[in-house]
């Protein structure tokens, strides 16, 4: 319940506030996917699979919606199953899923003929997403996920 309050309130604060700000380089960090990756964190792959999907389903339906229905659903559950197998530590379990979402994400929409693709736009973009959502990773994921972290032995 907590998990699907936290997203709730993350996909608001992105949609109302967090997207329109004017940061430098254009860029907005993502809150939701940092949400989907604490739970992830806190609960495990099952449950990270699961938040990740109706987190997805979620963004999928919230305006504007410009891309096709189901789309960040898959990318969201692939990243929240990811996040909750951790790879070394929760500190690099973070960074790979910040780094490895949006590239997902680009590559599914290339696979459905996305007009609103270029890899110049992605080149511009993508990296600036990701430094602003791993700069705002330490305070998302610690409210989200807490010392409940799991580690996982590689």
């Amino acid at each position: 319940m907590i998990a699907a309050i936290a997203v709730v309130a993350a996909l608001l604060l992105q949609l109302t506030i967090v997207n329109r700000l004017s940061l430098p380089a254009g860029g907005v960090p993502d809150l939701v996917l940092l949400v989907v990756v604490g739970v992830a964190l806190a609960r495990g792959p099952a449950a990270g699979a699961m938040i990740g999907f109706g987190t997805g389903i979620l963004v999928d339906l919230a305006p504007p919606t410009a891309h096709m229905l189901g789309q960040y659903a898959f990318v969201y559950t692939v990243v929240g199953y990811l996040a909750g197998r951790g790879v070394g530590g929760p500190v690099w379990t973070v960074v790979l899923c910040v780094l490895a979402a949006p590239l997902l994400a680009a590559a599914v929409a290339g696979l459905i003929a996305d007009p609103r693709v270029a890899s110049a736009s992605l080149a511009l973009s993508l990296p600036v997403t990701a430094v602003y959502s791993l700069l705002m990773a330490p305070v998302v994921v610690w409210l989200v996920a807490g010392d409940r972290a799991r580690v996982i032995p590689a």
